[in-house]
């Protein structure tokens, strides 16, 4: 495209979402202006004014592209000139199968290509009204942790009461705090390099101590509004797994299976306690899956009760905040339009997706989406049987507008694929299952995808 002499595109919020909008836009030759109200006003979850900061997870899951939704989805973005996926790609940290970043470098990355892009201006301030933006295209992207201000505007905008649930926040752990004599490196069946992954083992005693620590340890006071607010179930802390059953975190992020103690190596553990690589330096490491609502006191006792992390130091605790999403499927038209004000968008977590991949894959398509509109073309849209065109589906009408929550991208969410030919087997019909299931979906996607690509001129 040659530069555009359009109005300018408005984006609210400098996170994944908000900067992969922006740069799909700029890169098309729109100029765009985008709003960041930290430093000026920070969340409860944030720690810096760096664009594109990671505040939950340093992992982007599963990388996968054959067997994976996400991984699938990954592929897609990269194919699509994605900001986030190229910073993650550059700043990737060990993890096995999964692509996890340099929390710090990932979005320092993403900061650097934002204020050197020509077209894009960063405006460091709080939006906290629309109306300013009514002559002009404009994609709110400001996450789940929209400022209340903002928030207001949006209910009396909408007419809708803002949907919410709970997400939580896992600890971080200098590396140099484990006990390796009792910890071990080991990916889970080897994956990866073999080693990604620090793995502290629980015998059953130490298990059972564990979980009834859980269950009783002090946990965060709700104010009285929160009190009937549901959790999001890919991110439940991990007290809250704990409360449906004695076993169900040794089936979960605590299970041990795929991996030997080299210390005891006949000595099956009860679980085991994965950390994963948090930064390049390999100084800081995640606790997989360890999500939590507990004070802080209580995760600093409860947690040194650890095999290996009896003198562990938290580089981060774990945290507990309230994520607002609106509902994408009455309130957005297929291309995440407000249907009442199509002059905006809505893009990232407040569309109702989960995950950083997710968020950021809406903001791919409301940056792509805005542009072509300057330009008066049509608009379009990726093929449903792909991982964009999927999750888009699913936050502008896929979902039940009646019984919306927070969704991870998912094979669960694509066009079935039920039948196929298998003639050596003497039948020329049978249905799919389990990973055939899968990479056919894959496949077919990938097809897809290269017909939308090479059919799009933007």
């Amino acid at each position: 495209m040659t530069e555009s002499t359009k109005n300018t595109i408005h984006i609210i919020g400098g996170g994944l979402a908000g900067s992969e909008a922006a740069w799909q836009a700029a890169e098309r030759g729109i100029s765009v202006v985008l709003y960041e109200m930290r430093p000026g006003r920070s969340t409860e979850a944030h720690n810096t004014a760096t664009l594109a900061e990671l505040v939950c997870s340093n992992s982007f899951r599963s990388d996968d592209a054959d067997y994976n939704a996400v991984g699938l989805l990954h592929e897609e973005m990269r194919q699509c000139g994605s900001l986030i996926i190229q910073s993650a790609d550059a700043n990737r940290v060990p993890a096995g199968a999964a692509l996890a970043v340099d929390r710090d470098g990932f979005s320092e990355a993403v900061q650097a290509e934002i204020e050197a892009h020509p077209l894009i201006t960063v405006e460091r301030r709080e939006m906290t009204s629309l109306t300013e933006l009514e002559n002009n295209q404009a994609i709110i992207a400001t996450g789940p942790l929209t400022s209340p201000a903002l928030t207001a505007g949006i209910t009396k905008l909408t007419g809708e009461e803002g949907l919410t649930f709970f997400d939580a926040i896992a600890p971080i752990v200098h590396k140099d705090s484990i006990d390796l004599s009792k910890a071990w490196f080991q990916s889970r069946y080897d994956k990866g390099d073999g080693a990604d992954y620090i793995n502290c083992p629980l015998s059953a005693t130490a298990y059972s101590a564990f979980i009834d620590g859980l269950l009783s340890g002090e946990k965060v006071d709700f104010h009285d509004w929160e009190t009937n607010t549901p959790y999001f179930e890919g991110c439940l802390p991990i007290e809250v797994m704990a409360e449906r059953g004695p076993q169900t975190l040794s089936f979960g992020p605590m299970k041990p299976v795929g991996l030997t103690n080299p210390h005891d190596p006949t000595n099956k553990p009860a679980a085991i306690v994965q950390l994963r690589q948090d930064n390049i330096l390999g100084t800081l490491y995640n606790m997989v899956g360890f999500q939590t609502k507990l004070t802080h006191g209580e995760q600093k006792r409860l947690f040194r009760t650890i095999p290996g992390l009896e003198k562990a130091k938290f580089a981060r605790l774990g945290g507990l905040h309230r994520n607002t999403f609106i509902n994408g499927p009455k309130l957005l038209d297929s291309t995440l339009r407000l249907k009442q004000k199509p002059h905006i968008r809505f893009a990232g977590q407040i569309t109702g997706c989960e995950g950083y991949v997710e968020s950021a894959a809406i903001g791919l398509m409301a940056g792509r989406f805005a542009a072509f509109e300057e330009f008066s073309q049509d608009m379009l849209l990726p093929p449903a049987t792909t991982a964009l065109g999927a999750l888009l589906g699913h936050v502008t009408g896929g979902g039940d507008a009646q019984t919306y929550q927070p969704m991870n991208v998912n094979f669960g969410l694509f066009p079935p694929i039920t039948s196929a030919e298998k003639p050596e087997n003497g039948k020329k019909i049978y249905k799919l299952k389990g990973r055939d299931r899968k990479f056919a979906l894959s496949s077919r996607a990938r097809t897809d995808m290269a017909q939308w690509l090479s059919a799009t001129i933007y």
